[in-house]
C-alpha cells in the first residue's frame, strides 16, 4: 500500500507528458515484458475453470482498466495528497465489501481500526485546501477509483487459493493491456516520444513496475494469510506514502491538524496488527 500511494503521487507529473490512456498502456506493456515467465500455474495450481476466469477478468477490469482511468484522470484535477487521503477511504468500502461478498465477520477491534483509519482520513479532507475549480471532479474521480480498488482486493481474496500471486498479476496485468490497447492506439499515433526527457523514462519505468507487478504479488501473497476486511485497514499507508511523496517531492504541504489526523488513522493499523499477531493461528487457518 506504501508503494500504491507512491505511485498514485508520482502519476502526477507523469500525467502531465503523456497522454492518460497512452500512460496507462505503457505500464500495462512494462508489466506485461516484466512477467511474461508468470503466466503459467504454479506447482500445485491447476489450469482455472470458466467461473475463476470471470472473476479474473472482472478484477483487471476494475483494478486495473477502470481504475487507471479513474485515478489517472483524478490527480490530473486534484493535488496528490487530496488523491491520496481521498483512497484512504479504501478500509471502510473493503470491509463492507468484504463483510457481503465473503461473508467475513467484522469484529469489534476490526470495526474499530477501520473507524480509526476513516476519522484520521476524514479529519485530513477537512484541512485540505480546495486545489481549483474542477477539484470536486478530480475528487470524485478518486473516490470512483477507491471504489474499483476495493472490489478488486474483494476478488483477490476469493481468488487467491486457486491463482499464485505471480500468475494472477501477469494475467490481470494481460486483460488489462487488452482493454487499454484500443484507447491507446489513437494517441500513440500522434504523440511525439522524442522530446520526453529521460527522467520521465525512469518514473515510467518505476510505476509500471511498481503498479503491475511489485504491489500486485505483495498484495496477493498477504491475502492468502488474513482475512480482506484486515488487509484493508493497511491501506491506510497509501494516503501517507502518497502524501509524503507530494510533500517531499512534488513541493505540496501538510499542517499540524492533518498530521495529527494521520497519526490517528495509523493508530487503526497498530490496531489490527496487535488482533493479527495474536490470532494468527486461527486466521491462517
Amino acid at each position: 500500500m506504501a508503494l500504491v500511494g507512491t505511485y498514485v503521487a508520482l502519476s502526477k507529473p507523469l500525467v502531465a507528458v503523456f497522454p492518460i490512456f497512452l500512460l496507462a498502456w505503457l505500464r500495462f506493456g512494462i508489466g506485461a515484458v516484466a512477467m511474461l515467465h508468470w503466466f503459467r500455474p504454479a506447482i500445485g495450481h491447476t489450469a482455472l475453470d470458466r467461473r475463476q476466469q470471470v472473476w479474473l477478468f472482472a478484477q483487471s477490469l476494475f483494478g486495473n482498466f477502470l481504475f487507471s482511468i479513474c485515478v489517472l484522470n483524478g490527480v490530473q484535477r486534484t493535488n496528490a495528497s487530496t488523491a491520496g487521503v481521498i483512497m484512504a477511504s479504501l478500509p471502510a468500502v473493503v470491509a463492507l465489501l468484504s463483510a457481503v461478498l465473503l461473508k467475513e465477520r467484522l469484529t469489534a477491534r476490526a470495526l474499530l481500526a477501520v473507524a480509526l483509519a476513516v476519522i484520521g482520513i476524514g479529519a485530513f479532507a477537512l484541512g485540505t485546501p480546495d486545489v481549483g475549480a474542477d477539484h470536486w471532479v478530480g475528487n470524485t474521480l478518486v473516490f470512483a477509483a477507491v471504489c474499483c480498488e476495493a472490489i478488486y482486493v474483494v476478488i483477490a481474496k476469493k481468488l487467491s487459493p486457486y491463482v499464485g500471486a505471480k500468475r494472477m498479476s501477469a494475467l490481470i496485468n494481460l486483460w488489462g493491456l487488452a482493454l487499454m490497447t484500443p484507447l491507446a492506439i489513437g494517441p500513440a499515433l500522434v504523440f511525439d516520444f522524442e522530446p520526453v526527457p529521460w527522467q520521465a523514462w525512469l518514473l515510467l519505468l518505476f510505476y509500471g513496475l511498481a503498479a503491475s507487478v511489485w504491489t500486485v504479488v505483495l498484495w496477493v501473497r498477504g491475502l492468502k494469510d488474513i482475512p480482506a476486511h484486515h488487509a484493508g485497514v493497511f491501506t491506510v499507508m497509501l494516503p501517507i506514502a502518497a502524501t509524503l511523496v507530494g510533500v517531499v517531492f512534488l513541493g505540496e504541504s501538510v499542517t499540524a491538524g492533518q498530521f495529527i489526523a494521520f497519526v490517528v488513522a495509523l493508530l487503526g493499523v497498530v490496531l489490527i496488527t496487535r488482533a493479527h499477531d495474536s490470532s494468527h493461528g486461527h486466521l491462517a487457518k
